[in-house]
């Protein structure tokens, strides 16, 4: 599985930093959800699910964690730590966060408006699905 990076221009100056991020510019779909996970356990995994055709890019804009990607046939575990990177998570590829640091923040930008009839949440499905 070959693992997808967007490296998102960070500007600034002595006030700060930005880091700007526009549909089918900097990631190649149009962005019509977004929404972001904190407050997780360090215990906790969340996702543990793959989407149909739904298209995702995740960013870790504050602390880490680490995300499994799995196509059925090749695992990735990715460390998410850096606030100007994003990581596409593929339609059919099962993916885990986990190892939260108390203060992670990780937005994701999704393609799609949320339908629950696009999940796969069972592994043994996605499995045979694939």
């Amino acid at each position: 599985m070959e693992l997808t990076t967007f490296n998102f221009k960070m500007r600034g100056d002595e006030r700060g930093s930005l880091v700007a991020i526009e549909e089918n510019r900097d990631i190649p779909f149009a962005i019509k959800r977004v929404y972001y996970i904190f407050g997780t356990g360090e215990a906790v995994i969340r996702g543990l699910h793959a989407h149909k055709t739904l298209r995702q890019v995740m960013i870790c804009i504050h602390g880490t964690c680490s995300l499994l990607l799995d196509n059925g046939t090749d695992k990735i575990v990715v460390p998410m730590h850096d606030r100007d990177q994003g990581i596409l998570i593929d339609a059919m590829v099962w993916h885990e966060m986990y190892n939260f640091s108390p203060d992670c923040v990780l937005l994701v930008l999704a393609g799609d408006f949320y339908d629950e009839s696009d999940y796969l949440r069972d592994y043994n499905e996605f499995l045979s699905v694939i």
